[in-house]
């Protein structure tokens, strides 16, 4: 009898199992891989960027505020080593609030060295990567002008996977870069900001919703 009730019991067993594994999974399945970078009320995880001359950085309504400075202003990732270097997508969004340069560049890992997506470089309106084969985004195959409204989110996003560099600004694709044959590098300035980190120049920025996800290889 003891025998009988312990493999009548055990398909019950079987289910608990299985529906905590699926329970396990459901907040990652809901968040489609995505991890969150900012917790939306402190700078936890993060540290002001020492590029001298920085201007403040408040967490405010949500948001993290770079105040203007003379002339750069950002955050980096503290934990760095955690950071991919390949096959991950990076996301967050970025709003102008004073000032017309570019209000978020974001510099992260690229294999063995680094880029960043310049939005609203040179006088508000370029937009591109730096750098490619040792030119930045304002002079490279990246090069795109958009206007670029005050007081308005826009969604970045970057990808790098399948020996490429991928880049969005909202719904719209500005980067298609392959990686075969170019020698992907920062401008100098933003060196301070690697592995991961977001910067504006002479401008003041409002940052949000900042998330990593890693992609299958």
């Amino acid at each position: 009898m003891s025998c009988m009730r312990a493999l009548m019991s055990l398909p019950a067993v079987l289910a608990v199992i299985v529906c905590c594994s699926v329970q396990a999974d459901e907040p990652q399945a809901a968040t489609g891989g995505w991890q969150s970078l900012f917790d939306g009320k402190s700078l936890a995880g993060w540290k002001i960027t020492d590029f001298g001359g920085e201007g403040e950085v408040i967490v405010e309504g949500g948001q993290i505020i770079l105040r203007m400075g003379q002339p750069l202003t950002g955050i980096t990732f503290k934990d760095g080593a955690s950071v991919p270097k390949d096959n991950f997508e990076i996301s967050l969004q970025a709003m102008k609030r004073k000032g017309d340069d570019f209000f978020c560049a974001l510099t992260f890992p690229v294999r063995d060295s680094h880029a960043s997506f310049v939005v609203g470089g040179w006088a508000g309106t370029v937009i591109g990567l730096s750098s490619i084969n040792g030119s930045d985004a304002s002079e490279n195959e990246t090069t795109q002008y958009e206007k670029l409204d005050h007081n308005k989110w826009y969604t970045v996003r970057v990808r790098v996977a399948d020996g490429k560099i991928e880049c969005w600004l909202d719904d719209k694709q500005m980067v298609d870069v392959e990686l075969e044959g170019k020698r992907i590098s920062t401008r100098i300035e933003v060196d301070p900001n690697k592995p991961l980190g977001v910067c504006c120049y002479n401008v003041e920025s409002g940052l949000k919703d900042i998330k990593l996800r890693r992609l299958p290889k």
